[in-house]
């Protein structure tokens, strides 16, 4: 059962903002302006952006908690109703940044010409500090049990879902059933993700790096043996 939410909602509806002026959309920029130049203007998908990054600045520093309107907007040197005009909640908001975020992390997709290889780079690259889903994910940990928001399962389908068609290890299996490297009629779609399920129950345990032998435990040991061709019998 999810814990009842405790205290009042950071996001509050547009509906409830109606007596503040919702009609600017362009607001001043000062960051780059020389002493006595015009000041810049950001509007559209350039403004967009740069809220969504200063949300993802917002969410990674002060965590869920503090991640509010009130404080992305000024982070992002805009003002609330511009917010209020895209995102009705700090929950939109959120949904919309790890989007935002996911779409910009994207990875290039390994081919080192063997399964092995590729899934244990696949799984080196998110291996890091500065992986955007586990600071995602970290950010919220620290008051989960304090308020009611999207479940990091939602947040990963978020942040993934602009990546395009399948996942990186879809892909990557996908070439090693032309190698022959794969049985497809073992495959599920809990088996195709299971290398990165066991990654992140790895790393969202200690909110740190995986070590380099549990990665290979991960691949040698359990999925290639799980997807391999079987040998014939008798």
């Amino acid at each position: 059962m999810r814990p009842q939410r405790r205290g009042g909602t950071a996001g509050f509806s547009l509906g409830s903002r109606l007596g503040e002026n919702t009609a600017v959309d362009k607001i001043p920029d000062n960051r780059g302006a020389q002493a006595g130049g015009a000041q810049t203007r950001r509007h559209g998908a350039e403004l967009e952006a740069a809220i969504l990054d200063a949300a993802w600045e917002q969410l990674v520093a002060e965590g869920y908690e503090h991640f509010t309107i009130d404080a992305v907007a000024a982070r992002a040197q805009t003002s609330k109703p511009v917010l209020y005009r895209r995102w009705k909640t700090r929950d939109d908001l959120l949904r919309a940044t790890a989007r935002h975020r996911g779409a910009a992390d994207a990875p290039p997709i390994p081919d080192t010409g063997a399964l092995r290889g590729d899934l244990l780079a696949l799984l080196a690259n998110a291996n890091t500090t500065s992986n955007p889903m586990a600071a995602l994910v970290s950010s919220m940990l620290g008051s989960y049990y304090n308020q009611t928001g999207p479940t990091p399962a939602e947040l990963r389908e978020a942040f993934l879902s602009q990546r395009g068609s399948g996942s990186a290890v879809q892909q990557i299996v996908d070439r090693a059933i032309e190698r022959g490297e794969v049985d497809p009629a073992r495959l599920t779609p809990r088996i195709i993700a299971l290398p990165f399920d066991l990654f992140r129950n790895e790393m969202l345990m200690t909110l740190k790096p995986v070590p380099d032998h549990v990665l290979r435990q991960i691949v040698d040991d359990i999925f290639i043996p799980l997807v391999s061709p079987q040998p014939p019998t008798g």
